[in-house]
């Protein structure tokens, strides 16, 4: 579309992971700033109805489909998407778009390390790359971090805690960084008696109390593997060693980060539970814009509360620092065994409380590396999600 002459050009935008609460929200922040961002590509793993409800309302041409039953029943239907729209299926298809020509940035919002590869390629085609999806750096943070680097590109933290810490170090040496701390709000049973953790279902672990997000991210939340992994991923995005990265609880979640200097002071990053705020940032950065939801109002009372985490009840943050002290491969390791043992719990297959333990198991049963190479990470990826499959066996009636 042309541009009125004296406006700046639109930052042209591709969102991988469209119909996600992630993909929600950044469609709230583009439809507030339609003079600013414009979307040229969206993909989505299965549900293409709404994908292509998304492409109508934005006028979307390039449109991929990550399941192939989904991308058959898109292509059967092609009155459904705008004149014109191109669809593409698989992983080969989120990667082409990830490298479309027309694009400046991509947002890679899908969940697991299906995003790696997409990622990988856009920042190759010489793409920005805004990341939610924080299972690729703990897969392959060196690798990617290289990456854009090497093709002289922004990685932007769309993930709140990242994207916290990234506002309050701008404009800091990295020399004057004594540690970095993130907030979990604790999820949905941060309050229980630990005796009622035995009988939690996962329609009791999709009740997060502050924030709306998918699924796995809900359980992760509720284990504190998510704030295990964001302490992974901090320590890779940041250049930071595992001491300098720590987490608190923090019930109200407003605030999603305090970084201390070395002379003692700290700084923090405020902001209400709403994942706009991170998305627009990293979207629009450096510029700023007025937000898609309210800010805070401090003309009315707001208690901040903050309690240190008990790694007995939640050892899944044990875990987690345990992996990134001893660097290599555990990170990865550590990442899907979570993934298959949260989805063994969603199924219903395995109680809350041995998720720990199966990723526990899966540590304990691979021998750490160091990788020299992607397709290593990937090969250890893949046998570690086989180990955990093989334990999983064990918890069958």
């Amino acid at each position: 579309m042309a541009q009125s002459s004296g406006n700046p050009p639109r930052k042209r935008v591709v969102l991988l992971g469209a119909t996600g609460s992630i993909g929600e929200n950044t469609l709230r922040v583009l439809a507030a700033h339609r003079d600013k961002l414009e979307l040229v590509g969206i993909a989505a793993r299965s549900n293409w109805e709404k994908l292509a409800a998304i492409a109508r309302q934005f006028d979307v041409r390039q449109i991929g489909v990550f399941d192939d039953s989904a991308y058959a029943a898109a292509r059967a239907n092609p009155a459904a998407f705008p004149a014109g729209a191109r669809l593409v299926g698989g992983l080969a298809g989120l990667t082409e778009l990830a490298q479309l020509p027309t694009a400046d940035i991509v947002l890679v919002a899908v969940v697991g390390t299906t995003g790696l590869e997409p990622a990988l390629a856009a920042l190759a085609a010489g793409k920005d790359l805004a990341l939610a999806s924080k299972e690729i750096l703990v897969l392959a943070g060196k690798f990617v971090l290289a990456a854009a680097q090497r093709h002289r590109r922004k990685l932007l933290p769309v993930d709140s805690e990242h994207n916290a810490v990234f506002q309050c170090l701008e404009g800091h040496p990295q020399a004057g960084v004594r540690q970095i701390v993130l907030t979990a709000s604790g999820g949905a049973f941060r309050d229980w008696p630990a005796e009622r953790l035995a009988g939690v279902r996962p329609a009791d672990a999709l009740k997060h109390p502050n924030w709306s997000m998918g699924p796995k991210i809900t359980v992760d939340s509720a284990t504190l593997a998510n704030k295990g992994l964001e302490l992974i991923e901090a320590q890779c995005l940041f250049g930071l060693k595992p001491a300098q990265c720590t987490a608190v609880l923090h019930p109200q979640s407003i605030v999603h980060c305090l970084v201390e200097f070395v002379d003692g002071a700290m700084i923090a990053q405020l902001c209400p539970p709403s994942m706009t705020f991170p998305i627009q940032h990293a979207l629009l950065h450096p510029e700023r814009a007025p937000g898609v939801d309210a800010a805070l109002d401090f003309t009315r009372l707001i208690g901040l509360e903050f309690r240190p985490v008990d790694e007995k009840r939640f050892p899944m943050l044990r875990l987690a620092k345990e992996a990134m002290n001893a660097g290599g491969v555990a990170p990865a390791i550590y990442n899907a065994a979570n993934e298959i043992a949260v989805a063994a719990f969603l199924d219903e297959k395995i109680p809350f409380l041995a998720i720990p333990a199966v990723v526990e198991h899966t540590l304990g049963r691979i021998k750490n590396f160091e990788p020299t190479d992607l397709s290593a990470v990937l090969a250890l990826d893949a046998e570690s999600r086989r180990v955990t499959l093989s334990h999983l066996t064990s918890f069958a009636s």
